[in-house]
């Protein structure tokens, strides 16, 4: 027997043996490649898939879905268009007893607190001139609620003594209308570190000139010096915007509105009563004076009522208490 005998006879199945078992492990690795690109593809398709499902979400800061911006909305949206009352007060405090002044300027802290309580348990809540722009402007939210401002004129000291712990107590701010000359402490006027408290609380800073001059009776110049410079002075003792023009005595025209306008401010306040809405001229906004005597009760009805007034007119020279 010749060796190419014994290697085509003794030893040819032990090569094809082996053959077999390569053809064996060849099919089982083949096998384990195609089921696992099955699950490859399985897994891939159904992560690519979800994330096409998601990337159509409109994905919003909070996590939820955006609202467009209504006053009880959660974030931004498309630009707000509710209306909103703006209170006027001065004198948080009683009359003394020699005052010769105008005695409606004087609002009891008792009675300030109590018309407080009463818009509270009415569903209403306090924002500031700022925060109604940005709901105006670009849908910011004005929390839960119906938005009201409060404001305070000339900067007398009770607004701080009496006026901020009850808008304190309920979690809300002021808009403080000051001059810039404003009054002396001795004459119950706000001292710096006072002013800076209710900064430091939340309320907004505006301005109501450098003296509270009536603006329609002054010259190019002087009307330019007490709505410029007032709000350059505040802006750069406080470092606060001051955004905000309210006309002394509540008197306005053209020329001033034209003044307040080109110093930067973003609106102005009247002493005309309503209700503020996005669609009226900034520098017309309307407030609602609330004088001395006025008990919860007659200040919602006087809200209410004043909803449906007609618009600030162009000019305002009238009988104010701002």
């Amino acid at each position: 027997m010749s060796f190419r005998d014994v290697q085509d006879g003794r030893l040819e199945p032990a090569r094809e043996r082996r053959s077999q078992t390569r053809r064996v492990r060849f099919a089982v690795l083949g096998s384990l490649v195609m089921v696992a690109g099955v699950v490859a593809a399985l897994v891939l398709g159904f992560a690519f898939g979800s994330g096409s499902r998601s990337s159509k979400r409109t994905p919003t800061l909070s996590g939820r879905p955006s609202t467009g911006g209504a006053p009880g909305s959660g974030g931004a949206g498309r630009p707000g268009s509710a209306t909103v009352p703006i209170l006027a007060y001065h004198v948080i405090n009683v009359p003394p007893s020699q005052s010769t002044g105008t005695p409606d300027l004087y609002v009891p802290a008792a009675e300030f607190a109590s018309q407080m309580d009463a818009l509270k348990a009415t569903g209403w809540h306090a924002v500031t001139l700022d925060q109604l722009q940005a709901y105006w402007t670009r849908g910011v939210a004005l929390g839960p609620g119906k938005p009201i401002v409060i404001t305070f004129d000339n900067g007398y000291a009770s607004q701080y003594t009496n006026a901020a712990p009850v808008l304190r107590r309920l979690g809300w701010a002021g808009v403080e209308n000051l001059q810039v000359n404003g009054l002396p402490p001795a004459e119950g006027g706000l001292s710096d570190a006072q002013l800076r408290s209710l900064i430091a609380a939340g309320w907004e800073l505006d301005t109501q000139g450098v003296s509270h001059a009536d603006p329609i009776t002054l010259d190019a110049g002087q009307l330019r010096y007490e709505v410029t410079a007032a709000r350059q002075m505040l802006h750069g003792r406080y470092g606060v915007p001051v955004n905000w023009f309210s006309y002394p005595d509540g008197h306005y025209d053209a020329t001033v509105i034209a003044a307040v306008r080109a110093a930067g401010f973003t609106g102005s306040s009247t002493v005309i009563p309503g209700w503020a809405s996005p669609q009226q001229d900034r520098f017309r906004l309307p407030r609602l004076q609330v004088p001395a005597g006025t008990s919860p009760t007659a200040l919602l009805s006087q809200i209410a009522a004043a909803e449906g007034d007609a618009p600030a007119p162009p000019a305002y020279s009238g009988p104010g208490l701002a």
